[in-house]
């Protein structure tokens, strides 16, 4: 199974349209997670034309988005729990407050974005996962996304770096 991973597109404010690299890759996907700072509704739609989409809100979202995703989600594929949330809060860092959104229950892959900072690390036994962003990287080298291959060897995660 190939899954797309996204966070921070910002569309159309950063971007009018997605990055060819990404668009590439979403025509190899299975599934899509976006995890929040969409913008637009229109950009749910249009991931949906490549494949099924799972996603959350994040913090710039408006209430047309939080129509159609909620602030978290905890999902299976392929026997692995995978919990998506944007990481948004006050206090402590990003990565704590997702963390924090799935402590009584933690996943084997723990998806979140709002730093637009690429992370793959584990926590305890947890792999935390932040895809960076495809349409404003700020002061990064790179634009950036995820993708994940799950099957029988178990999860495989990477980072697509990109101008």
């Amino acid at each position: 199974m190939k899954i797309v991973v996204l966070s921070d597109t910002h569309m159309p404010k950063k971007a009018l349209r997605l990055p060819d690299r990404l668009t590439t890759a979403l025509q190899e996907a299975d599934q899509i997670i976006h995890a929040g700072d969409w913008q637009t509704p229109e950009l749910y739609e249009e991931l949906n034309r490549y494949a099924p989409v799972t996603g959350v809100y994040g913090n710039v979202d408006g209430e047309d988005m939080k129509e159609i995703v909620p602030a978290r989600q905890l999902i299976t594929l392929a026997g692995y729990s995978i919990g998506v949330v944007h990481g948004h809060g006050e206090g402590k860092t990003t990565e704590k407050r997702a963390l924090e959104a799935f402590a009584e229950q933690p996943p084997d892959l723990l998806i979140y974005g709002h730093s637009h900072i690429p992370v793959l690390r584990y926590f305890k036994k947890t792999l935390l996962f932040n895809p960076g962003s495809v349409t404003e990287k700020r002061r990064l080298p790179y634009y950036s996304f995820g993708l994940l291959t799950i099957g029988e060897e178990g999860i495989h995660a990477e980072h697509i770096f990109f101008r």
